[in-house]
């Protein structure tokens, strides 16, 4: 037995409860091709889709998967010059669905996200029709002052240098809360609850994805 996964699937199934508490719908899969399988359900014919910056959404392929049926997108790393990358962000803000991953997802059904430019945050707050997230069970934390801490010692400095960010924490390792042009944390963001009601659906993978 996989007593790792068979605890993901408790965690999972107390979370997914929480989850709708919070007007949220909540899944639970255990690898990132039944993610693939229950993002199609979730998604209309017609449907436009745009994305914040995510390395779980890239490691799952739900970008490939996109290209391969022909889904129409909101692409920014096809933008030709930075100005038309920024237009393309805010115009992913208009797109049908938008997906996503989270920073870290507490047991009680919070999602907590740091962001530099907060164009993932705003398609959190408003404009997008749904929201899908993405998140490896390896972001699941007791509470909320457990999260802001996970993301502080295991996503910012890899964040730091996958955008080749010149941030203090890119040179140490180590968070120094900057303040400076070059800081990937200047918002911080939790999601309490979805209005309107399953707007933001949340599909946990019994996986460790993403940091």
């Amino acid at each position: 037995m996989n007593f790792l996964k068979e605890a993901y699937k408790v965690k999972a199934k107390t979370l997914i409860k929480n989850l709708e508490k919070r007007n949220m719908q909540g899944f639970y899969v255990d690898n990132k091709e039944e993610a693939l399988e229950k993002f199609m359900t979730l998604i209309n014919e017609g449907d436009v889709i745009a994305w914040g910056g995510s390395t779980t959404v890239d490691e799952i392929g739900v970008k490939k998967l996109l290209e391969e049926k022909n889904i129409s997108v909101i692409d920014r790393d096809k933008a030709k010059s930075p100005e038309e990358r920024v237009q393309l962000m805010k115009k992913a803000l208009t797109a049908d669905v938008f997906i996503t991953s989270t920073n870290a997802i507490t047991m009680d059904g919070e999602l907590m996200n740091v962001d530099g430019s907060g164009n993932r945050l705003a398609a959190y707050n408003y404009g997008p029709d749904s929201v899908i997230v993405f998140v490896g069970m390896n972001k699941v934390v007791p509470e909320l002052s457990a999260a802001l801490g996970r993301i502080r010692s295991e996503a910012t400095v890899p964040n730091a240098v996958r955008v080749n960010a010149q941030s203090p924490c890119s040179l140490t390792g180590k968070c120094s809360e900057c303040t400076g042009d070059s800081s990937i944390c200047c918002q911080i963001l939790i999601t309490r609850c979805s209005r309107p009601q399953n707007r933001i659906k949340v599909i946990l993978i019994g996986e460790s994805l993403g940091f």
